[in-house]
């Protein structure tokens, strides 16, 4: 929803600070103020001839002072869990918000200001994110800001750094406009790797295990604490996972760097724990460490329908399996539901219920405890009878022949 509100300031008030009032409905949770006027000249012939400037900060319903970024930024926003470099972050309430104006420069003829206000309402918003690359905090090439930019750069919302055994940069992550740091640790073992997500640190004292036993421990400490499990490349040939545990993990990245043979067994792996009963959300991530490697940042990419854009938000999507992997940002995009069901929780089954699929292509495999079928979409959308099965999910692939791989695959819906 959009407001534009245009206004005029005359000669008389230059050098002048004032407010103007705009309304805030319920249920936003983000306010983004983009404005513009004429400004005939700018850079170093604006210093020498200064023309227009207008300033810019932001109150709250109840006159709170937000923040002011001067005439620097043409658009800010705030938000409960984000907001823009120089304003407080905090729970947007109804009621009459402040745009703050200074008149630092006015031509004589006075100059026309157009304010965009745009609301970001509560509610489910599709944010993609990589939820496993390195810094140099551990054996990646930049810092945790950089990997933030690079991101950023690509379109992502959001990012996890999970770096072996080493959380320090947890408790300093940056801030970056737009950009969400999921707090993340790859528990580099010999017998496999786990990323713990959403705790900034996860070990009470160290990382060593050498007994089944400590690694429950561990494992244990952790989730008191609230981290969320996954295990990582579960199937790769050079750092597999050994323990003779399954349920340690929460969930299961089946989707590590670039789809090859390895990402296949880990899909395969997943399969076989659904077929079995486990209800374990699939994640992807890129692994990425430096340039000049097969891995790239946002090689793939989780695609997560959350309720907003905090870290907290985002992980309890995930962790709940409402999301799906993609080989990229611009990859194929995919939604599943059954009746008042989507991706990730459990339905019960009904003889005369469809179950939909969404996905901006031609062609899906469906994937079941029976087996795979191919089936084609009209226009983004098919819907599909099921027999009684216990879990339904979709891939995509790409290519024909040997040059055919997955490109897109989603979680399940989960039936009773």
């Amino acid at each position: 929803m959009l407001t534009v509100i245009k206004h005029r300031i005359t000669k008389e008030n230059e050098g002048l600070y004032y407010t103007l009032p705009f309304d805030v409905p319920e249920g936003v949770t983000k306010i983004t103020v983009t404005y513009d006027y004429y400004k005939p000249t700018s850079g170093m012939l604006g210093d020498i001839k200064p023309s227009n400037t207008i300033d810019i900060g932001l109150t709250d319903e109840k006159g709170n002072f937000l923040g002011w970024s001067g005439s620097a930024h043409k658009t800010i926003y705030v938000g409960e869990h984000d907001s823009s470099a120089g304003y407080l972050s905090q729970r947007i309430v109804s009621g009459k918000w402040q745009i703050i104006i200074g008149a630092y420069h006015v031509m004589d003829e006075g100059v026309e200001v157009t304010y965009n206000i745009d609301f970001e309402y509560e509610g489910e918003v599709l944010l993609y994110g990589d939820l496993h690359m390195h810094s140099t905090a551990s054996d990646g090439a930049f810092s945790a800001y950089e990997l933030g930019k690079m991101a950023k750069e690509k379109g992502l919302d959001f990012i996890g750094i999970a770096n072996h055994n080493n959380f320090s940069e947890n408790l300093a992550l940056p801030h970056i406009d737009g950009l969400t740091f999921v707090p993340a640790v790859e528990w580099t073992h010999y017998k496999g790797h786990m990323n713990f997500f959403g705790v900034s640190a996860p070990f009470e004292n160290s990382f060593i295990a050498n007994t089944k036993e400590e690694m429950q421990t561990i494992i244990a400490h952790a989730k008191s604490l609230g981290a969320v499990i996954s295990v990582n490349h579960p199937e790769c040939p050079l750092c597999p996972y050994k323990w003779d545990d399954d349920e340690a993990y929460d969930m299961i990245e089946i989707w590590n760097g670039p789809m090859r043979g390895t990402n296949v067994r880990g899909i395969a792996k997943w399969t076989s724990l659904l077929s079995q009963g486990r209800q374990i959300p699939a994640v992807g991530g890129s692994d990425y460490h430096k340039p000049k490697q097969f891995a790239k940042l946002g090689n793939p990419v989780t695609a997560v329908y959350s309720k907003s854009r905090s870290a907290d938000d985002i992980l309890d999507a995930i962790r709940h399996g409402n999301c799906f992997i993609s080989e990229s940002k611009d990859g194929v995009k995919i939604k599943l539901t059954y009746g008042d069901s989507v991706m990730g929780q459990t339905a019960e089954y009904k003889e005369d219920e469809w179950l939909e699929i969404f996905a901006d292509t031609k062609k899906v495999t469906l994937v079941t405890d029976k087996g795979e079928k191919e089936l084609t979409l009209k226009d983004g959308h098919l819907k599909v009878r099921l027999k009684k099965v216990k879990f339904a999910y979709i891939k995509v692939y790409k290519g024909f022949g040997k040059l055919k791989r997955i490109c897109s695959v989603s979680n399940p819906i989960y039936f009773k």
